[in-house]
């Protein structure tokens, strides 16, 4: 990644003239002829060109540095996000995926924490460094220890193992989840003072390419080394049985990584002091910040906003939860889905930059309100590609083989769902900025009041991420319920259904066949996608409105007693 910083060419050139004409007005000067205030103003300027590229040259080394820690934070979310899809592939029920689902919550509550982060440190190691290491360390000591529990947890250890071990596999990315989230608020807190004023701005274009960057080697470049699929294909002369890497290598290389890493950035890296205006906040306390945080919860206009925006993604559930997993049910393969976002990266990054254009005036969620129809139509027709892998799929010994066209479709129909959604719904991946995820960050800025710096806004978003999370969560545990199986003929009269899948390996077992005769997938799009026209119906004017207020209506004033 090019970064622009505050130093050019011009300024070493100009540096030298500068140097050349001081050496030139001393040697006038031996004679008595010198025009000693020029040579004070050359010798001024030369000092602040000497002083700006000893400010580029640090700052370029700590954008390096917030784009490796971006980079590490994604690694463990990236992980994350593949383990489901393993899952499939070992019949787990629907359930259990959607308890699973919630080590993805701890991104969306942090802000329940961040002011812990924010306000206890250590002086002698530092404001940021006294979370960022040991959170790190942890997360290094988590991949270690898991990558030797691994396998067993996903019940794939040569069959000496008991089954998936749901419960643990929970919290243990959890508890990943929640450092990476630790992590995200400490290097946060650090990229605002470890950058010069004149580059703050690449701050979060580190934020996103690093995390992205993460995700990306987490998820699509890991999926891909484990497919011995992939790898025969593409990496190998000769055919194995194996990825070139496994998941517990996988875990065990990062883990090593994390470690390593974390020591030099401890030994070699140092925090400026805390500024006056900075122990001026911190003399606040943790409580104030919190204080603030319910101060702005009770304004009518936000507690309205929250309310709405809580539930608006209902009509997404069942797409943005289910169709990933139900298209490796189908037989695609997990790394043949995880590579399909690599054609989209163009569309990823010219869109946001396409559509700000349409954020930028007084009513920004006007967009996110004429996107919402669209998207839950398109999730209509993702739920029609679903339904037509399970008809077009042709056996292939164990496996299922898909014709061209079924997957240049697949292509369309997703980057289509791109432009509406915040979410990558096939891949469950971060991607960012679309149309509604706009709209919504665009009205959060205008509206946020600058007098609480972050913490407005970061509520915001917290809701929104929120928005997102629990619908999916609800929609994974209930398509179960709502399916309705039968075993066909089973030798065992007792066994009836087959909806767990306990109950497919003992049909199976009586070699009978688990037929599905209502998939509650598809009753579930149908159901999401009225609720979503409910909302869009009955909610869309209010969200008008609120918009339409004036700025006072988005202000409080929280009296300040401390000094």
């Amino acid at each position: 990644m090019e970064t622009s910083i505050d130093i050019s060419l011009e300024d070493v050139h100009e540096h030298h003239v500068l140097k050349t004409r001081n050496k030139r007005y001393s040697r006038i000067n031996s004679n008595g002829k010198s025009p000693t205030i020029k040579m004070e103003r050359n010798q001024k300027r030369i000092n602040d060109v000497e002083d700006n590229a000893e400010i580029a040259a640090n700052d370029r080394r700590n954008i390096a540095l917030l784009l490796f820690l971006y980079t590490l934070q994604g690694i463990p979310l990236g992980m994350a996000a593949s383990i489901p899809m393993f899952l499939q592939g070992r019949n787990v029920d629907y359930k259990q995926q959607a308890v699973f689902s919630f080590v993805y919550w701890p991104f969306s509550v942090k802000l329940l924490w961040a002011p812990i982060v924010d306000s206890l440190y250590i002086t002698a190691i530092g404001r940021r460094k006294t979370w960022l290491v040991p959170v790190q360390y942890l997360l290094g000591l988590f991949m270690i220890a898991l990558s030797y529990n691994i396998n067993y947890m996903l019940g794939n250890n040569d069959g000496n193992g008991t089954g998936v071990d749901i419960e643990t596999l929970t919290i243990i990315f959890f508890i990943l989840n929640f450092l990476a989230a630790t992590q995200d608020i400490a290097v946060d807190g650090w990229a605002l003072t470890i950058l010069s004023k004149g580059n703050i701005g690449h701050a979060s274009t580190c934020n996103s390419v690093g995390q992205t960057a993460g995700y990306f080697i987490g998820n699509v470049v890991f999926l891909a080394l484990e497919s011995k699929d992939f790898c025969n294909k593409y990496l190998r002369f000769v055919p194995s049985d194996k990825g070139i890497v496994s998941i517990d290598q996988f875990f065990l290389y990062w883990g090593i990584i994390f470690i390593v890493t974390t020591t030099l950035v401890f030994i070699f890296k140092h925090e400026k002091a805390v500024t006056e205006i900075e122990m001026k906040e911190l003399r606040k306390g943790i409580m104030y910040s919190y204080r603030q945080l319910i101060k702005i919860l009770k304004l009518p206009a936000v507690t309205t906003y929250v309310l709405i925006i809580l539930f608006c993604k209902v009509g997404f559930a069942a797409t943005d939860g289910l169709t990933t997993l139900k298209l490796v049910e189908a037989g695609i393969h997990r790394e043949t889905l995880a590579l399909m976002g690599i054609p989209l990266v163009p569309l990823q990054i010219l869109l946001p930059f396409i559509i700000s254009r349409y954020t930028t005036g007084p009513k920004p969620m006007n967009l996110f309100l004429k996107a919402f129809p669209y998207r839950l139509i398109v999730g209509i027709g993702i739920s029609l590609i679903v339904y037509w892998a399970s008809i077009i799929r042709v056996p292939k010994g164990n496996d299922y083989s898909f014709p061209w066209y079924f997957y240049a479709a697949l292509i369309v129909i997703y980057a289509t769902y791109q432009l509406f959604v915040n979410r990558s719904s096939l891949l469950s991946m971060k991607v960012g900025l679309y149309c509604m995820y706009v709209s919504q960050m665009a009205f959060h800025a205008r509206i946020s009041d600058p007098m609480y710096g972050g913490t407005y806004m970061t509520l915001l978003n917290t809701v929104t991420n929120m928005a997102g999370n629990w619908p999916t969560t609800v929609a994974l545990w209930l398509v179960d319920d709502i399916t309705k199986t039968i075993c066909q003929g089973s030798t065992n009269i007792a066994i009836e259904t087959c909806g767990t899948s306990a109950l497919q390996k003992a049909c199976k077992d009586a070699n009978g066949t688990c037929i599905t005769t209502r998939d509650g997938y598809y009753l579930e799009i149908i159901l999401c996608t009225f609720i979503g026209f409910l909302w869009l119906f009955y909610f869309g004017k209010k969200l008008k409105r609120l918009q339409s207020m004036e700025e006072s209506a988005w202000k409080c004033h929280i009296t300040d007693s401390t000094d």
